[in-house]
């Protein structure tokens, strides 16, 4: 039995905290921070007061550098003075000279390895070192390696850490998990919902490039986009097909669109865990999901999978969620799998990580 002990001082890096609305590491270190607060003392580095907003209420707080800042190298001495005994950082990004206290980092997954293009929100400047620090794998491994555990949000991205021997330290997995939409049903329309990012890896291409084949559905794009790219997505729309381009909606909204939905959709090629499908299967909504390992791991039997490279085999499995008994089964299916990850369980997990150190 691991017992939780309240006499180590714990800081958590909430830094990458949005100070308006999540994205996903702004969610996953925020969700971890609720519920991890509620097991042991704990402070949040931040830098900017804005990011209170998002963060716990009443949590203890320190001021520092931004994480991009040149005065990132001198972290861990501010840290020392502080007394830090263990730091956990929902990034694998953060200053790590001079330390004397625990680290644990964060790799999500190795999309940007095969995919190195970075974050259009990125500066110039750091998009540059972005790209040539996933030209190979030592960079990585040089950094992980200074740290003393390694936490990942799935089964699936902790195999891919192992086979490519990106770090010789213990690699624990601290799910990903979902908020409540609390979706208010209605009757199901002929519309199908996309919620993500526009980066290459995640192929909307093939989800726009099938409406050609489902002239009835609307497909519903919720996230924010660029102007080039969803003119550079437009491209591939067929002529008459009915796509919507929302450019970011709110909790709320997002909650609104999936209640009368057909079905989330993706037919991403990589990820880490895929956070929007565990939402709608808790709420209910069926999943559409590209046939990639871990959309198995996570979406289960719950899953309807198709081939990510083909517009037939997506249309096809659209057009079988129309039976009744298929989509009633997938739903139940989906609730009973959603309830596997809660923030909870994942905060006992790193409780449990931090601990052990």
């Amino acid at each position: 039995m691991i017992h939780y002990t309240t006499s180590m001082k714990v800081f958590v890096d909430a830094r990458w905290t949005r100070t308006n609305y999540h994205d996903g590491i702004s969610r996953y270190g925020t969700c971890l921070i609720e519920e991890l607060q509620k097991i042991q003392p704990i402070t949040v580095l931040i830098h900017d007061k804005a990011q209170l907003n998002l963060l716990p209420k009443n949590i203890p707080f320190e001021i520092v550098n931004h994480p991009i800042s040149w005065r990132e190298l001198g972290l861990p001495r501010t840290l020392n003075k502080l007394g830090a005994d263990v730091v956990f950082s929902p990034l694998q990004y953060m200053g790590l000279f001079g330390r004397k206290y625990k680290l644990i980092l964060t790799v999500h997954d190795l999309i940007y390895y095969r995919h190195p293009k970075p974050p259009t929100y990125l500066q110039s400047h750091v998009r540059l070192v972005w790209r040539l620090f996933h030209l190979a794998f030592w960079p990585q491994r040089l950094v992980l390696n200074r740290a003393d555990t390694i936490v990942t949000v799935s089964e699936t991205s902790k195999q891919y850490i192992i086979q490519n021997k990106i770090t010789s330290k213990p690699v624990q997995v601290v799910y990903n998990a979902p908020s409540r939409l609390n979706i208010k049903h209605e009757k199901p329309k002929k519309k199908i919902v996309y919620m993500g990012s526009f980066m290459p890896y995640k192929n909307v291409e093939t989800l726009i490039a099938a409406m050609e084949l489902l002239p009835e559905y609307e497909l519903c794009l919720l996230s924010r986009i660029s102007p080039a790219r969803e003119k550079e997505l437009v491209t591939h729309a067929p002529k008459d097909a009915q796509i919507s381009f929302y450019g970011g909606v709110t909790d709320q909204e997002y909650a609104k669109v999936l209640s009368d939905s057909h079905a989330l959709v993706t037919a991403s090629l990589e990820e880490g865990f895929g956070l929007p499908i565990i939402e709608a299967m808790q709420e209910g909504i069926p999943v559409i999901c590209s046939d990639i390992d871990i959309f198995h791991e996570v979406a289960g039997e719950a899953g309807l999978f198709f081939d990510p490279n083909s517009t037939q085999d997506f249309a096809d499995k659209v057009h079988q969620l129309e039976k009744k008994k298929t989509r009633d089964d997938l739903v139940k299916l989906g609730k009973v799998q959603a309830k596997k990850f809660t923030w909870k369980k994942s905060a006992r997990e790193l409780a449990k990580t931090i601990a052990e150190l």
